[in-house]
């Protein structure tokens, strides 16, 4: 039956046949664009099912290193392990999702991500678990990772068209966000009932959806790629120099990086502070991830909403202050739920800067080098993580873990304020870039 004047169909951008509106549909399409796309709703429900398992385990993990060391170094030093690899492997991960078919390589990688979490949580069950195997585990799923993190970025491109990739960006952000929202809650749950094995295996079978939806979107096939014919040093050459020259890219890129070492670190203090200041147990832990991660989803929502309204600049140094501050206020508080409220300022904070910033360079750069250019974005976002891992537990066990995360947010805050100082120079770098790149 062919749908009536009163209800509309929505095209899909991929050209696949549209679903049928409600006028609350139609809102929804206009306030978040991406979903017309019949390619990314498959997306988006397929990874946040999986990405909710990866909270699960993230936070399973952390609890578990803790329960067996009583450590807050090796909390660290665990959770520094799975990042590590990006820091070394991301580039050549870049390399490769510029060479070959991005779908493909997103549905090996999810594969082994399932694998490496079934193994853990055997290893978990049968109570043979050491902190070595852990660590090597968390080291393989990174190693994954710096292949998996800049496909995804780069795969957004080909599900939506260019007008809908803010949104695409904000909301793939959004998923990171309310999975961060559901996962440690149901961590928290799920290591009360069944203990943090069954947590690692429930991760494994999450991976399930998201290889599902993978497989049934439909992509046009990929265009012959000049860079697969270049040597990879070569080809990471090339990326490298079009990211520092470019002014805006080099500015966000270094601003990033300050931000992935001195204000994401405090995330990998939460057990202590659970457990420590506030003598909460594993379901608490889960509901001070669950806050900022309430906080972190309002805010990627916001800025997909705001899109073209706020100017850019304003909502990153805006941002990153608001998160500074709010996450300062939290190491002074002792009652929990005051900290739940700090925490979820701090969300919405750095999560609209950094949507802001995501978004700023998947527009800005070339397709020929999205994969490059994510990568060394997502190289410093999170290969930093393990050196702000590191020092936030070394501050933590010298000068107490409020303190270390209070200095943090400090560095942090200056960065946002030199940042804001220096705007009209960026913007003026920026104009020069294009009059001279024509």
């Amino acid at each position: 039956m062919s749908p009536s004047p009163e209800e509309p169909s929505i095209p899909d951008s991929d050209g696949t046949s549209g679903v049928r509106s409600s006028g609350a549909v139609q809102k929804i399409i206009a306030a978040f664009p991406a979903f017309a796309s019949r390619n990314f709703r498959l997306y988006f429900i397929g990874q946040i099912v999986s990405m909710i398992g990866t909270w699960l385990q993230m936070v399973a993990q952390g609890w578990l290193v803790f329960e067996m060391t009583r450590s807050a170094f090796w909390t660290g030093a665990t959770a520094a392990a799975s990042s590590l690899p990006t820091l070394f492997l991301s580039l050549f991960g870049g390399v490769i999702v510029d060479r070959y078919d991005r779908k493909t390589i997103l549905l090996w990688t999810q594969a082994a991500s399932m694998l490496l979490a079934f193994v853990l949580g055997s290893f978990t069950l049968s109570g043979t678990v050491t902190i070595p195997v852990i660590m090597v585990l968390a080291f393989l799923l990174g190693c994954v990772a710096a292949v998996a993190t800049p496909a995804v970025q780069a795969f957004l491109s080909e599900m939506v068209e260019r007008d809908q990739l803010h949104s695409a960006v904000a909301l793939n952000a959004a998923i990171f966000n309310a999975s961060r929202v559901i996962g440690p809650a149901i961590a928290g749950l799920t290591i009360a009932w069944i203990g943090t094995g069954g947590a690692f295996m429930a991760n494994g079978l999450s991976y399930v959806a998201v290889i599902l939806a993978l497989r049934a979107i439909r992509t046009p096939a990929a265009p012959p790629r000049p860079e697969a014919r270049l040597p990879a040093l070569q080809s990471i050459r090339e990326g490298i120099v079009y990211t520092w020259e470019h002014p805006l890219l080099r500015t966000i890129v270094l601003f990033v990086s300050v931000i992935s070492i001195f204000g994401w670190s405090f995330m990998s203090m939460l057990p202590v502070v659970a457990r420590d200041t506030f003598s909460m147990g594993s379901d608490g832990m889960g509901y001070l991830y669950s806050a900022f991660g309430i906080g972190s989803l309002t805010g990627t929502v916001l800025v997909s909403m705001s899109s073209g309204k706020v100017r850019a600049t304003l909502l990153v140094t805006g941002g990153i202050l608001l998160f500074s501050l709010a996450l300062t206020a939290f190491t002074f508080t002792a009652d929990r739920w005051v900290a739940f409220v700090f925490l979820f300022i701090a969300g919405i904070g750095l999560l609209s800067a950094f949507a802001t910033m995501t978004a700023t360079v998947q527009r800005l750069v070339e397709d020929r080098y999205r994969g490059r250019v994510m990568s060394i974005y997502l190289m410093v976002l999170m290969g930093f993580m393990p050196i702000g891992n590191l020092q936030v537990g070394l501050l933590s066990e010298h000068f107490g873990t409020a303190a270390a995360i209070r200095t943090g947010s400090l560095v942090v805050m200056l960065a946002a304020v030199f940042l804001y100082l220096y705007r009209g120079e960026i913007e003026k770098g920026w104009r020069d870039y294009r009059q001279s790149d024509r």
